[in-house]
């Protein structure tokens, strides 16, 4: 039965039919997904008999759980920064078109009044959001850094945990499901205790710690490493002496989760390799880190919101600061970070999905509602092909994108 996505939106009954089903261990081939009410309500090997359902056929292609993006900033022309509901609305179609099915908008340090005006934003935009990955809370990225570890944050706005301020912000906002910061600050460890009493995830980033203090960390609630590799210390020399680094850190905890921006630029392919053969899959999140560049022609672009952001250059598949001195953000889409792990770093399909869903979802504590094909789970699907391109995505049962 052929169908127009307008048409698709508010059945209730739906029948993905001929595709390979990724689940977190393994294919199966030639299957049946059926989905009621926006959720998963069977997984069926063959082309079984669904009456009254509307069915797309996935030609023969991967049917996965939709990607799970816990750290991006933008996409298509647009910043969750940039002070308007459009953006976030905009940013949220973009992504959906590359397999992202939910995500967590991420902001970057700034004044407190534009953080308020993001905050308020995004409570709107969840309520407007019909056509594009859903959201699953805010993510603060700042701005408790290391100067030292910037990266391309802006300094004027970087200052250590202050406790009035952070808990203003957590009265201001119930969004926040997560919160980066770095570990080794003065007042770092008692902002994580606060910040985990109120649920919501707890990230080590931008960090110059050693290992002892970024063990100290994670012992007090910093459980994932923030784009790991990028912008956190590894081994360093002083008075002769070498120091393990949060690089370090990472790899020996071996409970410690990293997120990591799989472009194969930011982490070349040895890296990612060594990443998935020390963390492996359960313990490593795929991420974009994307900004408004993302979708986007490369050329000159923006870090941030367009007010106060940051100019950069948009070229080899990355964003670099214009002295070409660092890079200055990330321009993937999701279905660049599997298609990476695949072709670039050799891991098994099965493996880069799972990272790129399960692996995520429990990160956030939302493995009982997404991150795979199980009854019951929330019907965010997508179909791709052996290139790993979005041909179609499903959120919550409901077709948002169908590249045909």
């Amino acid at each position: 039965m052929k169908y127009e996505i307008s048409s698709f939106m508010n059945e209730q009954k739906v029948k993905i039919y001929n595709g390979n089903i990724l689940t977190p261990f393994r294919i199966i081939s030639g299957s049946t997904v059926v989905i009621m009410d926006g959720k998963i309500a069977e997984i069926a090997a063959g082309n079984i008999d669904v009456p009254d359902a509307k069915e797309i056929d996935a030609k023969g292609n991967y049917i996965s759980p939709g990607f799970i993006d816990i750290h991006v900033h933008g996409g298509g022309g647009y910043d969750f920064m940039d002070g308007t509901v459009e953006a976030f609305l905009k940013v949220a179609e973009l992504h959906a078109k590359y397999g992202t099915t939910s995500m967590l908008p991420t902001t970057l340090t700034s004044e407190v009044e534009e953080l308020y005006i993001t905050l308020d934003n995004y409570k709107t935009a969840k309520k407007q959001n019909k056509s594009g990955a859903q959201f699953l809370g805010m993510h603060l990225e700042g701005p408790y850094f290391s100067v030292n570890q910037r990266g391309a944050q802006d300094p004027r706005y970087i200052r250590n945990p202050d406790p009035k301020e952070y808990k203003e912000i957590l009265a201001h906002s119930s969004d926040i499901k997560r919160w980066s910061a770095a570990p080794e600050l003065p007042g770092a460890i008692e902002f994580a205790h606060y910040v985990k009493s109120k649920g919501i995830l707890v990230a080590l980033a931008h960090t110059n710690a050693l290992y002892e203090e970024a063990l100290i960390g994670f012992e007090n609630g910093f459980t994932l490493a923030t784009h790991f590799y990028s912008c956190m210390s590894g081994v360093t020399r002083k008075n002769a002496l070498r120091y393990a680094g949060v690089i370090e850190c990472a790899y020996l905890i071996d409970e410690m989760d990293v997120e990591v921006i799989c472009d194969g630029i930011h982490c070349p392919p040895p890296l990612l390799k060594l990443i998935y053969k020390i963390k492996g899959t359960d313990h490593t999140a795929l991420i974009t880190d994307s900004m408004r560049a993302a979708g986007m022609p490369e050329g000159e672009s923006v870090l941030g919101s367009l007010k106060n952001g940051l100019k950069v250059i948009v070229e080899d598949g990355v964003a670099k600061l214009p002295d070409h001195t660092s890079f200055a953000g990330s321009v993937a889409t999701a279905d660049r970070l599997v298609r990476t792990m695949v072709k670039k770093a050799d891991i098994p399909l099965i493996d880069a999905v799972r990272m790129a869903t399960a692996t995520p979802a429990s990160i956030l504590g939302l493995s009982d509602q997404k991150g795979s094909l199980l009854p019951g789970k929330d019907a965010d699907v997508i179909i791709f092909d052996d290139d790993i391109r979005i041909q179609t995505t499903i959120i919550n049962g409901k077709v948002i994108y169908n590249k045909n």
